[in-house]
């Protein structure tokens, strides 16, 4: 017999040291990549009209978005689908220029020109709603307004 025995060798063990480096590359990269719902819509997903001239708006953080369209809490008043929601919470056409007001003193002074105002209104809102929602933007000198569509048979 000899005096030296052979080991046996089993597998090696897996090596775990690049384990947190590739979740904290994963970690990173879902932390930059997410975005966050600026605004809890109190309205029902508004169906959006057809449009066959449709352009990207460039600067979101420079545009304000008014949303138009049927109250998500129905029957309380039964007015339909003439809500507005100014950020969080229903509001009428007379709080619209306090908004506008609120959001350019966010921004820079400079910025102020560049800034458009976004009406996302629903198919079946009342036009009445949304010319009511123009005249207090023209009171406020914000001429800059952008109708949100979807794309159309022509795209």
């Amino acid at each position: 017999m000899s005096k030296f025995r052979k080991k046996k060798k089993g597998m090696p063990a897996v090596n775990t040291a690049a384990l947190p480096d590739i979740v904290f590359m994963l970690l990173f990269f879902f932390m930059v990549t997410t975005t966050m719902r600026e605004t809890t819509l109190k309205i029902d997903n508004p169906v959006l009209p057809t449009a066959t001239e449709i352009k990207k708006l460039e600067h979101k953080s420079l545009v304000c978005t008014i949303y138009v369209g049927k109250s998500k809490d129905t029957g309380r008043d039964g007015e339909g689908y003439n809500k507005i929601q100014l950020n969080d919470k229903i509001s009428t056409a007379d709080q619209v220029p306090a908004f506008i007001i609120g959001a350019r003193e966010k921004v820079s002074e400079a910025e102020v020109p560049f800034m458009t105002t976004s009406i996302k209104a629903d198919k079946q809102s009342n036009v009445g709603t949304i010319t009511d929602i123009r005249l207090k933007l023209r009171d406020v000198n914000a001429l800059k307004i952008s109708y949100s569509a979807s794309p159309g048979a022509g795209n």
